[in-house]
């Protein structure tokens, strides 16, 4: 598996808020920037999604993947891994929830594998990029429910 790059922010919601943003796979086109088409494809017995195709449009990828979902009862986190895509071998990423007085700790993880050859530094660099895009979009969205 390819290292895991890790990052943490507060926000100001408690963690089912926060979930309910999280698990609204339909919606990130709205407000994530790097996602321009998501579509649920299954769904588990709780309405969480299984399966998502996402369209990915960033700057130097765009690509279409596949993501499989596992959504714990307690629901203070969601993994996910890749089904199928043309430019990565390997997707593994988390987020984790973690109640911090009024808020909550919101943990991204994120390791990936290119099917393309590309230096580690510039790999690493790449996804602490986008997880720090990401954790920072999601607070925005989050606090603005």
């Amino acid at each position: 598996m390819a290292d895991k790059t890790a990052q943490t922010i507060y926000m100001d919601a408690d963690p089912g808020t926060v979930m309910d943003v999280i698990a609204d796979i339909g919606s990130y086109p709205d407000w994530v920037g790097e996602y321009k088409e998501t579509e649920v494809l299954e769904v588990d017995d709780e309405g969480y999604p299984r399966t998502a195709r996402l369209l990915l449009d960033a700057a130097v990828l765009r690509d279409t993947m596949v993501l499989s979902y596992t959504w714990p009862a307690d629901h203070m986190s969601v993994t996910w891994s890749l089904v199928s895509s043309s430019l990565l071998k390997a997707l593994d990423g988390a987020y984790r929830l973690s109640p911090k007085g009024s808020g909550t700790d919101v943990t991204y993880e994120l390791a990936v594998d290119l099917a393309i050859p590309m230096i580690g530094l510039l790999k690493r660099k790449a996804e602490r990029r986008l997880i720090d895009t990401a954790l920072k979009d999601l607070k925005k969205r989050v606090e603005a429910e």
